[in-house]
């Protein structure tokens, strides 16, 4: 019998050992062939969080029959995919059981057991408690994976801003002097008066609701980002999208005098980063009573609809280029530093790619 590669067709396969198993390789492709249970055996001895794996008896979809065949059966092979949820193709043969994977796909399909027990976090369901909290609270739920490390940063933003209006709003005359000197007004900035008002507008807030709201949303989207950035970036990056926003506003409006706080400007940069670096995360949207799991594209373009529509319809007392400026400031970074982060952190590269797909 000679070994032909089924891959390319053009190489024979030598013996390779592949995480401790010995294996046939392509030395013309790099593709692998796997016998019946080396693919278990030396997915077993990999790094990936799984000595048990059991890969070969769970495979995905079937997709029809491949244009490879068997080099020790001689028959055509078939296309599966790996396993649901995680859309790596590979070849089988329903007469040995071997399996063809090709030499691009070798180190998703080493990863694919770590691959399948974040899909069982991240395809959580819908349950009781999560339609109840946003029933009543009116706010999203998130399913995403937790940070490898606590979000200091995240947390001491969260503490500052409501220690800070906890000191003065619930207080008339004390919340007048304090907008009077830190929130930010456009004209005044414009005209060269209070200039650090473009940093401290940030750590307002209107009033409690206006503060909750804010502070939620930090909360579930900024440990993410603070795990993939870490934290001096994290907190850079987060004043960096509420100067942003402040320059949007003021830019659309200079002649205003109307007082502009909150965070929202700062957390909006945030959502432009989360939607270009979590794309396996789910945001659940509710519709009077109907609950669903979103993507953070589909969740955040009806964010920026409601956002934009407000602006059309020229509603008073939302800073609605803050949040758009803002928001596009974090599409720009998100952006630029997408193949840092992702290098940074390889499973988070690894939920990004195609073949993941996440149950909504």
């Amino acid at each position: 019998m000679i070994n032909i590669c089924p891959g390319c067709h053009e190489g024979r396969l030598r013996a390779y050992n592949f995480h401790g198993e010995q294996v046939d390789c392509c030395r013309q492709c790099g593709g692998l062939w796997f016998k019946n249970g080396e693919l278990n055996a030396a997915l077993s001895k990999a790094d990936n969080g799984d000595d048990d794996v059991r890969v070969e008896e769970t495979l995905g979809d079937l997709l029809g029959i491949s244009s490879r065949s068997c080099h020790q059966c001689d028959l055509s092979l078939h296309r599966y995919h790996l396993m649901t949820g995680y859309e790596i193709e590979v070849d089988v043969c329903h007469s040995c059981s071997g399996v063809w994977v090709d030499e691009h796909e070798r180190t998703k399909v080493v990863q694919s057991p770590k691959v399948r027990q974040l899909l069982e976090e991240l395809n959580g369901s819908i349950s009781v408690k999560t339609w109840l909290f946003q029933f009543l609270s009116k706010m999203p739920v998130e399913f995403n994976l937790k940070p490898k490390s606590t979000p200091l940063v995240t947390y001491m933003l969260l503490a500052l801003n409501i220690l800070i209006f906890f000191a003065y709003g619930f207080n008339l005359s004390t919340t007048d002097m304090v907008f009077e000197n830190f929130a930010m007004r456009s004209n005044e900035l414009l005209a060269g008066h209070h200039p650090w008002t473009l940093l401290s507008h940030m750590f307002l807030h209107g009033d409690i609701m206006h503060l909750a709201g804010n502070m939620y949303f930090l909360y579930v989207v900024g440990d993410n980002l603070e795990d993939a950035l870490g934290r001096a970036k994290f907190f850079g990056l987060y004043i960096l999208c509420g100067l942003a926003a402040a320059g949007a506003q003021i830019a659309a409006d200079p002649g205003s005098g109307i007082y502009m706080v909150g965070a929202s400007g700062a957390i909006a940069g945030l959502f432009g980063m989360y939607l270009m670096w979590f794309r396996h995360a789910s945001l659940t949207f509710m519709f009077v009573v109907f609950q669903k799991k979103l993507s953070p594209m589909a969740f955040f373009a009806i964010w920026l609809g409601f956002n934009i529509f407000g602006l059309v319809m020229a509603g008073q007392g939302v800073a609605y280029w803050a949040h758009i400026g803002g928001f596009v400031m974090g599409l720009i970074l998100g952006i630029s530093l997408k193949s840092k982060v992702m290098h940074n952190n390889p499973m988070l590269a690894l939920l990004n790619e195609p073949e993941v797909k996440i149950a909504r």
